[in-house]
């Protein structure tokens, strides 16, 4: 559940500006200040179910989003290659070009 949590959490970062405004409210109640399901429909008075039914839809909208643009995927091969070169910085310099020209040249 938290893998998921942090990769929702990830994609809502990413994509956020391409949902509507109460998308936005729905997902940041829930992921980011963990509000439950009932504190949610209480707020927006409506029902658990209206509530839930949202934040699946939109979870299906930020997977689909992100398997078309690739933000996030993007965002971790970066990373990893900036792990790669602190970490070969430290023990072979050599290479730490190799990965600087990766970096220049990815999309």
């Amino acid at each position: 559940m938290l893998d998921k949590t942090m990769r929702i959490n990830y994609l809502f970062d990413f994509y956020q500006s391409l949902l509507t405004p109460k998308q936005k409210n729905y997902m940041g109640l829930y992921y980011l200040d963990d509000y439950s399901l009932g504190e949610i429909a209480e707020q927006y008075n409506v029902s658990r179910q209206a509530v839930y039914d949202n934040i699946k839809r939109t979870e299906a909208m930020l997977e689909e989003y992100e398997e078309k643009l690739g933000l996030f995927a993007k965002f971790q091969e970066r990373d990893q290659l900036l792990s790669s070169l602190r970490e070969l910085l430290k023990s072979e310099p050599d290479n730490v070009i190799a990965i600087i020209d990766r970096l220049e040249n990815m999309e």
